[in-house]
């Protein structure tokens, strides 16, 4: 984990800004880690980052817009120098993914010096020290437990989490069905998104999601209900590739939204002893999530990726990848040679 002496520097360029801006990450551990911040702050705006994990030359122009006097970025893997660059503000980066060096960057990571993994969102409750629910959602959507679970049960009975396993309490808890949720209201087009992240800044609490008790509430249940539908066919369509083999492994169009994180975790949880590579066909590549029980697959997706066009990381035991389609074949049979 990060040191108090962090939190409280976090806390302090928090504080310090009166229009700040937040790039964050397309999944419930990056939304999970800007409601924390937007809610504690109740200034701001916020950019979900969609399509690959990292911040390019192009979203400076969103920086050129807003006009910020700081940015911060929240569960992005990857930000570019080209884009620091071009930014004349502050910017204060935390994240839990490879650690980077940046110049002009106040860089928070607890995998600097070897230190323990923690999700973004976790981070960010341990700064702003409000809204323990979403940061358990954020924390639990990221395939891992909670060091506040207990201070969670406490303030949420009824929202318990017994001691179980990561994945467990991703696929058979209420909190893990509102991660789930969450991934599903970041699909779609980026304004029906937004207004859903929108929406999520007012809600109270948990259960008020879950029973969509309000009229907020109903429309994020109605929103994501018709996402989850697409979603259910293709975990049906991809079970059907769980065979013998050691690897699982499913492709499917871009006339679909991306799911690909989401189908890699839960046929993981479903099929634990296989390497789990799910990928979606777009514009010539190959975009995949890739996951492992059984050994860290980080370091040989960095082998597999040698003589093939493409690029990838995270972490240890779950990564995202890009490949040349005409590459996908030599890909795989490198990752097979690295882990078999």
């Amino acid at each position: 984990m990060l040191t108090e002496k962090d939190y409280k520097k976090i806390k302090q360029e928090l504080d310090e800004c009166s229009r700040p801006l937040f790039f964050f990450d397309d999944d419930p551990d990056g939304l999970c880690s800007f409601l924390l911040f937007y809610r504690y702050k109740k200034e701001g705006q916020g950019i979900c980052v969609k399509s690959v994990p990292k911040l390019d030359a192009k979203f400076a122009r969103k920086v050129e817009e807003y006009k910020p006097d700081k940015v911060f970025i929240l569960d992005v893997a990857v930000v570019l120098e080209e884009f620091v660059e071009k930014i004349d503000v502050p910017i204060v980066w935390v994240d839990h993914h490879q650690p980077l060096d940046l110049p002009k960057v106040h860089y928070f990571n607890p995998r600097v010096n070897n230190g323990a993994h923690h999700p973004t969102s976790s981070i960010c409750y341990h700064v702003v020290k409000q809204d323990i629910w979403l940061a358990t959602i954020g924390t639990v959507g990221d395939w891992f437990t909670p060091d506040f679970l207990d201070e969670f049960n406490g303030q949420y009975p009824t929202f318990k989490i017994g001691k179980m396993d990561p994945g467990k309490a991703l696929f058979s808890t209420a909190i893990g069905r509102l991660a789930r949720v969450f991934s599903y209201l970041l699909k779609g087009d980026i304004k029906d998104v937004m207004t859903s992240i929108k929406v999520l800044t007012r809600i109270s609490g948990p259960q008020e999601i879950l029973d969509a008790e309000t009229p907020q509430a109903e429309f994020l249940k109605k929103r994501y209900e018709k996402i989850e539908e697409k979603y259910e066919e293709l975990l049906k369509e991809a079970k059907k590739n769980a065979t013998k083999d050691a690897f699982l492994i499913f492709l499917y169009p871009s006339d679909q939204w991306s799911f690909t994180s989401e189908l890699s975790n839960e046929l993981l949880f479903h099929y634990p002893k296989k390497y789990i590579i799910i990928g979606r066909e777009k514009d010539g590549e190959i975009r995949m999530s890739l996951r492992s029980a059984k050994k860290p697959i980080l370091p040989a997706l960095e082998k597999a990726l040698l003589g093939v066009e493409g690029y990838g990381g995270g972490h240890e035991m779950a990564c995202g990848a890009c490949v040349k389609r005409t590459d996908f074949e030599r890909f795989v049979e490198n990752l097979r040679r690295e882990l078999l």
